[in-house]
């Protein structure tokens, strides 16, 4: 057995360390996605005013989608935290402009970073320039000066770093991590980054690998996200304009490799963008509604529990189709966990890692607002968050719990 054990600690240690297999209910529903000539510390608030007076035009459309006290629970989250997560763009959403417009901006971006109030986003970054030769200067002074304006590190950041091509790539955003670190005096590993993939390359490189998955062991923990770049990737496959969508099978496949690569992580995925958005007559609004409504809903489904907005509209379908999936997964989850706990089959006989799937869905929903604890409760009166926490992380002894 010694030699056995002595064969198997290293990889038991690579095991742990790389996939760590930390919860993501706490992930963000969205990034929203703002350029940074517009942003200001008031766009939260516009942007949910905005999405309100939306909601207010087209409730009765929503309420052909989801049911009302969905509905009520939307137009309440859109008054109190309309924004989880929010990007301000220096990126394809912003241009090129001079470097004293950019500059200003990226001082203004700080500010608003800085400012953000209570009832804010969550989590809160930029989006940079790309890493290639033409733009890397840029999105580091960026950056600087975003950290600067903001007097350091904002609780909740992270900076996007796009159109990832290579692995080899990552270890110089680590290593701008702990320069800026070190020259700023800013605390150790307090910088962490999303990787933004945009390019076939970053799925499959020119050796066959999963470039990805390299990104991600290269990143020395400091991975906050794997974003899909919708259009970047499906241009680059060749798919007609017409034709690029989150629900081409391009992406699909794409986001199931990032799926796969992140499984485990504790580095969550997010999907991309939809550019069709709730503007002009009635009519284009509503189906622009619908059409976000449904590509949501299947995010969701597939397992992708965050994408982008980019306009206030997108917030009214973003949360009622992230509150109504929830809300119709925890009619189906709870029971069959309060009969896990009871040692009952309820017609299904489930195992630990389901439990622990219906678990981890049940959190998510708690998570990000689409019911409360005692909700759950009324379903299945075992489920408190408590039970909940320890099945998802397997730590709940279902031989000697109560």
């Amino acid at each position: 057995m010694h030699r056995i054990d002595a064969l198997l600690a290293p990889v038991d240690a690579m095991l742990a360390h790389r996939y760590p297999d930390h919860r993501t209910d706490t992930q963000p529903v969205h990034t929203v996605y703002v350029s940074a000539a517009t942003a200001t510390s008031g766009t939260t608030r516009a942007w949910g005013e905005t999405a309100l007076s939306i909601l207010a035009a087209h409730r009765d459309s929503l309420g052909e989608w989801c049911d009302d006290t969905t509905v009520d629970l939307v137009e309440r989250t859109l008054a109190h935290r309309p924004i989880m997560d929010l990007r301000i763009d220096f990126e394809d959403g912003y241009g090129w402009r001079s470097d004293a417009v950019e500059d200003r901006h990226a001082r203004s971006a700080g500010q608003t970073l800085r400012a953000r109030g209570p009832s804010g986003p969550v989590v809160c970054g930029i989006r940079l320039k790309g890493l290639a030769a033409g733009e890397r200067r840029r999105a580091v002074r960026t950056l600087e000066l975003v950290l600067d304006a903001a007097g350091g590190v904002p609780p909740g950041f992270v900076f996007t770093v796009p159109k990832l091509r290579a692995a080899e790539q990552v270890p110089a955003v680590v290593a701008l991590c702990e320069e800026f670190e070190r020259g700023h005096g800013l605390a150790q590993r307090s910088l962490r980054f999303e990787l933004q993939i945009e390019s076939p390359q970053a799925i499959i490189g020119a050796d066959g690998t999963v470039t990805v998955a390299r990104a991600i062991a290269a990143a020395d923990g400091r991975c906050a996200g794997l974003h899909y770049g919708t259009y970047d990737y499906s241009a680059a496959c060749g798919i007609a304009a017409p034709h690029q969508s989150l629900a081409h099978p391009v992406a699909d496949h794409a986001k199931a490799v990032l799926l796969v690569a992140a499984a485990q992580t504790g580095i969550p995925v997010s999907d991309g963008s939809t550019q069709i958005v709730p503007e002009a007559s009635a009519a284009d609004v509503r189906a622009a509604l619908d059409h976000h409504f449904r590509l949501v809903g299947r995010s969701l489904e597939r397992g992708l529990y965050q994408g982008w907005d980019l306009h206030p509209g997108h917030l009214v379908t973003r949360w009622a189709a992230t509150f109504h999936f929830y809300r119709a997964a925890l009619a189906v989850a709870a029971p069959r966990i309060q009969s896990y706990l009871d040692r009952r089959t309820g017609g299904v006989l489930d195992e630990p890692a389901t439990a622990e799937a219906l678990a981890a869905c049940v959190l998510r929903g708690s998570g990000c607002g689409a019911f409360t604890e005692a909700e759950v409760r009324r379903h299945a009166p075992g489920c408190s968050t408590a039970v909940l926490k320890a099945l998802a992380d397997r730590t709940y002894d279902i031989d000697t719990e109560e």
